[in-house]
């Protein structure tokens, strides 16, 4: 069986042995010993180097995703520069919603921006399922970039149900997202129905990039934070879990992130993943306590900390790696708290890739 046959059907193919099985980075997404702690940053393709701006000059977000070559350039620029241990897949978390035939467009300096806010039943016929045919340039891009990055992993992603609904349901970016919980408080039906075919768009998008070969994936809820716990269970949790359901049998890695989820993050692990993303307000040992055995944990240095002094930079990259060191039993991939700024001095990822790397050799 082919491996798009086998997407179609349902069936998954057990989990490659590649290159990169064995790499830092997946062996401590599996809990496994590894030789120095691994790190990858979030938003590290793209954003802050000047390769990136060159490459990228007059050429729309969501087009520069849609163009294989490009995409492989813009995926291996972090990997060159800062010798991160895994490549984050360049593309956005609204491009399988651009591939179903929702008009979006990201508008520099606002994000995603929706034509027409999705706010009822009828509007939901707007979000078609995905097919593997919908977007031929993603399984171009991963296997132009699994051929050239050989043992380093490729991590592919995906934006989870509940911050895709957030998109759909405001228009756009919402600080107070008070369109999305009117729809999830005032119309449940309706919410359940949106955030269950976001999770099969959502699955379909992870399954092409494990297909494709990328060897860990990243379930993105950048606002799920503005949920209470009891809220999470019952209205985005199911969403969520389905995705990771979707994906299981592939045998990779699972991360799951958000920010501002400290109250959540038992349950982000509860939803099915295999690494939990921890922002910067909850210290990493705090964290284990809260996810619970089992799991491995991702983070999580402040971005901010990345503008002082380099001594004040490792120093607070020790604490991260001392509080690491204390849940020996757990696994622990270095990122930080959130995403790489625009305005951060690519230099000083460099040097905490290297300082990372020096200070965790085993």
């Amino acid at each position: 069986m082919s491996e798009t046959t086998a997407a179609q059907s349902g069936q998954q193919p057990a989990a490659r042995r590649g290159a990169a099985y064995d790499s830092a980075f997946l062996r401590a997404a599996r809990r496994e010993p590894v030789p120095h702690t691994p790190v990858w940053f979030m938003r590290q393709a793209g954003r802050s180097l000047p390769e990136y701006l060159k490459v990228r000059e007059g050429i729309p977000m969501l087009d520069s995703c849609m163009r294989p070559e490009l995409v492989k350039e813009i995926t291996l620029q972090p990997v060159r520069r800062h010798k991160v241990d895994a490549a984050i897949f360049f593309s956005d978390i609204v491009v399988p919603l651009k591939a179903v035939g929702i008009d979006v467009d990201i508008k520099p300096g606002v994000g995603p921006v929706i034509a027409d806010p999705i706010r009822t039943f009828a509007d939901l016929e707007r979000l078609r399922p995905l097919e593997p045919a919908d977007m031929p340039y993603i399984t171009e891009a991963v296997g132009l970039l699994v051929d050239e990055l050989g043992s380093t992993p490729l991590i592919g992603f995906a934006g989870a149900p509940f911050t895709l609904a957030s998109y759909l349901v405001e228009g756009g970016p919402s600080k107070s997202h008070e369109k999305t919980k009117a729809m999830m408080y005032g119309a449940p039906d309706l919410w359940a129905a949106l955030v269950d075919r976001l999770a099969d768009i959502t699955s379909m998008f992870l399954k092409i990039q494990i297909e494709a070969g990328a060897s860990a994936v990243q379930l993105f809820d950048s606002w799920v934070g503005a949920l209470a716990p009891a809220d999470y269970r019952r209205s985005v949790m199911p969403a969520s879990t389905k995705v990771f359901d979707a994906v299981a049998g592939y045998g990779v890695p699972r991360i799951h992130f958000g920010v501002g989820t400290g109250e959540l993050l038992g349950l982000l692990g509860e939803a099915g993943a295999d690494v939990v993303g921890v922002d910067w307000r909850v210290p990493l040992d705090v964290a284990a306590g809260r996810v619970g055995p089992g799991k491995a944990l991702q983070g999580n240095l402040d971005p901010a900390v990345l503008f002082a002094p380099t001594a004040v930079v490792e120093a607070k990259a020790r604490e991260v790696l001392d509080a690491a060191a204390a849940i020996s039993d757990t696994g622990h991939i270095f990122n930080l708290g959130h995403g790489v700024m625009p305005s951060m001095d690519p230099d000083a990822l460099s040097r905490l890739v290297d300082f990372v790397h020096r200070s965790s050799a085993r």
